[in-house]
């Protein structure tokens, strides 16, 4: 598998998954100027890629978790870098970790913003189905982290697929 996860421009796409009844697509479209922290990670991979990975410009798709049906929902970036997780650091947050500290934060994470629509939803059930994506990080069997590092390749079909009729 190529984990080239780099394009022409310079930067990455990952997927990026949340349970819509915590925090939805259509949620981050509803915020104030667009944009959302993506806090609660609480893994240290993916905490790992918001840290050292994730930059500015990122492309992100948006992936609707534990939902009826799962899927990729739209589209959204990396808007800002990687900054501690306030929320490990307030008891009344069900993200709290007494370990964190403001000299030792533990946990970080980015921005996202920029939402885009996509024509259609694309669920999981399609993603499996498509032979070009066969070995894409999500669909390996056991894969359970909230972010991952997508293709170029990955990406364009998703795409396409997202452009098509079912």
């Amino acid at each position: 598998m190529d984990l080239n996860l780099k394009n022409n421009r310079n930067t990455r796409i990952w997927l990026m998954k949340s349970e819509p009844d915590v925090f939805s697509f259509s949620d981050l479209e509803k915020r104030k100027n667009q944009k959302e922290q993506w806090d609660g990670v609480r893994n240290y991979q993916a905490r790992n890629f918001m840290m050292k990975d994730m930059q500015v410009g990122d492309k992100v798709l948006f992936y609707h978790s534990n939902a009826s049906p799962t899927g990729i929902a739209g589209l959204c970036e990396v808007i800002e870098e990687a900054k501690p997780d306030v929320t490990a650091l307030d008891p009344n947050s069900e993200y709290y970790d007494p370990k964190a500290t403001q000299e030792q934060p533990r946990w970080f994470a980015v921005t996202v913003g920029k939402p885009q629509k996509l024509n259609r939803f694309v669920s999981l059930v399609e993603l499996r189905e498509k032979k070009e994506l066969k070995e894409m990080l999500l669909l390996r069997k056991g894969q359970r982290l909230s972010i991952l590092p997508v293709t170029q390749h990955e990406y364009n079909c998703i795409l396409t697929m997202a452009s098509s009729r079912k």
